[in-house]
């Protein structure tokens, strides 16, 4: 009986064509190139633009963080291999992107360096968390994950939790990375549009926009009307704020008559448009594939990568053409160790229930309610996560409940599983734990905090054991921060 499903398994695969493939995945690479090369030079304005072309028409490609810090998994996927956790996310962050001081990068790298550990580094005081910074970087899990959308969001999700924890960010990354990776195998907005939204909560606001995006078309609203709509009900004050900028990308791509006048229409409705280009660039690369997309586009960017000054670029890809056959070598590893539903093959070949596959989130239900006021170490298979209950501050003579939680690929597993032993610093007294729900819960108290104090857990289980460390701040350190402003560097 067990080979029979396994062999219905198999049969119920989707095949992707390697050379259809390849087409594809270097055509999403040279539209984030293109849109991000329109969208620059007017990013951050919020009147309507005219572009039908480039202006000015470029040498070369744009500079773009929408690019770079994509580069930056890849690489961390090819050295640590294609089950990254989140030790290996910040390592590389901080090899490579820590430069990028500004808006939500800055309060990762701050808490990063404060020692917190994801997803509250993503969380803790960071006002930018429903911004583009993780949106814009979903092609490469779209890329390595192609036809398979929940696996593509599911890494969209662990990449957005470094910056964007618990914000619409994290949305519009699982969103985008779905919708682009299910874009290798189907190709009906209406289709694709649903595979997205079936990865993000009702509830978000990128869900809402997105819907909204969808009926001004449906019901024969002109594309202005439509951008009017969006700036009127989901407009911001942050011209990167991710709620508007998904429904004019979803403008561009409904409205559009072809590959120049959808990535312009994008750009044309304004605030963040290197973003929304270069996202709907890619998305449109892979549909059309790279020998579709227009010359006249593809000409004046080349095949060149210009990395932002702040990336540490040691290592990562120089030309699209490297980009793609690094990202193929990936794909290949990444489909063959992770995927239940995906296999490269001669030619595409797709099931019969094939949108039922690409539909599937049963392995993204416990991400979207995943507490993002948490810390998680990685213990072999596993994930212990440590649960603050709040922000990571202990205050002076205040009880303070924490929990541990286990997960296996970010599915919950029964606490009962794992050992665990708990030390906490000098003077502080702790409470026996007990058990509730999934959480081994423990209470402590402390008259004296230092700024920096560590919570250690030595975890055991199946037979590998791991002392883990969970920073927790006292309030004198914790500085108050203006909202919309970068985390302070430190003096």
């Amino acid at each position: 009986m067990a080979q029979a499903h396994a062999r219905m398994r198999n049969m119920n695969k989707i095949r992707l064509g390697r050379e259809e493939y390849r087409d594809k995945m270097l055509g999403c690479w040279l539209g984030k190139n293109i849109g991000g090369t329109l969208g620059t030079p007017v990013e951050g304005q919020k009147f309507v633009h005219s572009f039908t072309y480039y202006d000015p028409v470029p040498k070369e490609p744009l500079p773009n963080d929408d690019l770079d810090f994509q580069l930056v998994w890849l690489k961390m996927l090819e050295d640590r291999g294609a089950n990254p956790a989140f030790e290996d996310f910040s390592d590389y962050w901080l090899k490579h992107l820590k430069g990028h001081w500004y808006s939500e990068y800055s309060f990762c790298t701050y808490n990063l360096q404060r020692g917190l550990k994801p997803p509250i580094s993503g969380a803790f005081q960071n006002y930018f968390v429903d911004e583009m910074g993780s949106p814009i970087r979903s092609e490469i899990w779209a890329c390595v994950a192609p036809g398979d959308p929940q696996l593509a969001a599911k890494m969209a999700w662990m990449d957005s939790a470094m910056d964007h924890a618990g914000g619409e960010g994290t949305w519009g990354e699982m969103f985008w990375s779905a919708v682009e990776s299910a874009a290798f195998v189907v190709s009906d907005p209406d289709v694709l549009i649903g595979i997205g939204l079936s990865m993000v909560p009702l509830s978000s606001h990128i869900s809402r926009v997105i819907r909204e995006a969808v009926r001004c078309h449906k019901e024969g609203l002109r594309w202005d009307e439509a951008r009017e709509r969006i700036v009127t009900i989901f407009g911001h004050y942050n011209a990167c704020n991710a709620i508007p900028n998904h429904g004019f990308t979803v403008i561009g791509w409904l409205y559009g008559e072809d590959y120049g006048d959808r990535i312009c229409k994008a750009v044309n409705c304004a605030y963040d448009t290197d973003c929304t280009g270069a996202t709907l660039g890619s998305l449109l690369g892979i549909l059309d594939g790279a020998s579709k997309i227009p010359q006249k586009w593809k000409s004046p960017i080349g095949d060149a990568i210009r990395p932002v000054k702040f990336t540490v670029a040691e290592g990562l890809p120089t030309t699209v053409r490297e980009l793609a056959d690094r990202t193929e070598s990936l794909a290949k590893k990444f489909l063959s160790q992770r995927s239940q539903t995906v296999e490269f093959s001669d030619h595409t070949d797709t099931p019969a229930d094939v949108l039922s596959l690409l539909f599937s989130n049963d392995r993204l239900r416990s991400l979207t309610g995943f507490d993002s006021q948490s810390s998680v170490e990685s213990i072999g298979d596993f994930q212990i996560a440590f649960h603050y209950g709040g922000e990571p501050v202990l205050r002076p003579g205040i009880k303070r409940v924490f929990g541990l939680s286990l997960w296996r690929d970010w599915e919950p597993v029964d606490i009962a599983e794992v050992e665990t032993s708990v030390s906490v610093p000098a003077g502080w007294r702790m409470e026996s734990a007990t058990q509730q729900g999934n959480q081994r819960r423990f209470g402590v108290v402390a008259d004296s905090i230092q700024d920096r104090d560590i919570i250690d857990v030595t975890a055991s289980i199946r037979g590998v054991s791991k002392k883990l460390s969970f920073v927790v701040l006292g309030p004198d350190v914790v500085k108050s921060i203006p909202a919309s402003t970068s985390a302070p560097r430190a003096q």
